[in-house]
């Protein structure tokens, strides 16, 4: 018996294998595998290192600035009271007075700090994917570009990653809140403190394991805001909404891809800053062994080391810093290749433009 020809298989048995899909930059424009997202964040790296470490270096290096800025002022500010703290008897104890100028300057050098890094931060990740949108192209990225586009887009990722920060904070803020209102218990009722501070403990592990899962899913939930904000220039909440839809139903595959990205920054990151201590406690050690007779005597080595360990942290933060960042800018483009079909719009933009054309750039949305 013979059976009618069936249809046309062009890429079956005896056939030849499909063509692979265009890769005009540092990926295929087509659905992304683990090893395609990690070598196109490394050959993005390689290639467009100019203006990532430029802009890095400018973030942090700024942040590095205000901050030994900041400290020095904190420094001259109570020099006064060091003295006085010195100058103490040795039988004397020194009162919560005589730091509280100690504690309010410097915890306003970290508070500063803190904005500074937050800063620096939105800026590299307003950076990363504005550097994206021409890597995936094979075109090039000039450093005044990047840095105009991403400065131009500061405050929309900046609110982002403000939102998606309380947003994961919140279950924490939660945990916190409950642990204060049943410790209030134990001092409004202390005859009844040790069952209190018992449930204190329970309630307090319950809330921390109930509230991890639910922070970290909100934290990869909103993974794709930054991207959104630069590449789609959506505003801090249609950022996060714009996230929440390109990741809905891929948590998992974008979570490992993360997670195995910060494993390996972490453990580079870890081994330089593990080098580093070993150097910066052979001088401590070395102080210390002298006996110095007063605290002030300790300023200048601890200055020292402190300078040292901040300028080796700062390099390091440079250097590692676009890596995470220009994974997730990707995960970004692979999520819309498979919701949108955005690999033929990439192709078609990434095509050389007729003589006289004007040039289209890459696609926004």
């Amino acid at each position: 018996m013979t059976y009618p020809p069936g249809p046309p298989h062009p890429y079956g048995y005896g056939y030849p294998p499909p063509p692979p899909p265009p890769k005009p930059g540092v990926i295929p424009l087509a659905p992304l595998r683990v090893g395609d997202l990690l070598g196109g964040a490394f050959s993005a790296y390689g290639r467009y290192w100019k203006p990532l470490l430029g802009i890095a270096a400018i973030a942090y290096g700024g942040a590095g600035v205000l901050v030994g800025g900041a400290l020095l002022v904190a420094y001259g500010s109570v020099v006064d009271n060091l003295e006085r703290l010195d100058a103490l008897p040795d039988d004397a104890n020194p009162g919560f007075a005589d730091f509280q100028a100690l504690l309010v300057a410097f915890g306003s050098v970290w508070l500063l700090g803190m904005l500074g890094m937050l800063v620096a931060t939105a800026l590299i990740n307003a950076a990363v994917p504005a550097v994206i949108q021409d890597a995936v192209l094979g075109r090039p990225a000039r450093f005044g570009t990047v840095l105009r586009r991403a400065w131009s887009r500061l405050g929309a990722v900046i609110g982002s990653v403000c939102l998606s920060s309380l947003a994961a904070a919140l279950p924490a803020f939660l945990l916190v809140l409950a642990f204060m209102v049943t410790l209030a218990q134990v001092v409004v009722n202390p005859d009844d403190s040790g069952t209190v501070s018992a449930l204190t403990v329970l309630l307090s592990v319950l809330l921390a394991l109930a509230s991890f899962p639910l922070a970290l899913w909100l934290w990869v939930k909103f993974l794709f805001a930054p991207s959104a904000a630069v590449i789609e220039n959506q505003g801090p909440v249609e950022s996060l909404r714009r996230s929440a839809h390109l990741v809905r139903g891929s948590w998992w595959r974008i979570f490992g891809c993360v997670l195995l990205i910060g494993l390996i920054v972490s453990v580079a990151g870890g081994m330089i800053q593990w080098f580093v201590s070993i150097l910066a406690a052979i001088p401590m050690t070395s102080l210390v062994s002298q006996a110095p007779e007063s605290p002030r005597d300790l300023f200048p080595t601890l200055w020292g080391v402190m300078l040292t360990a901040g300028f080796v942290q700062l390099l390091v933060q440079t250097l590692l810093a676009p890596l995470q960042p220009l994974v997730t800018s990707l995960l970004y483009i692979d999520q819309r290749i498979r919701k949108e079909n955005l690999a033929p719009m990439l192709a078609q933009s990434a095509a050389p433009a007729p003589a006289g054309a004007p040039d289209a750039g890459a696609p926004d949305a």
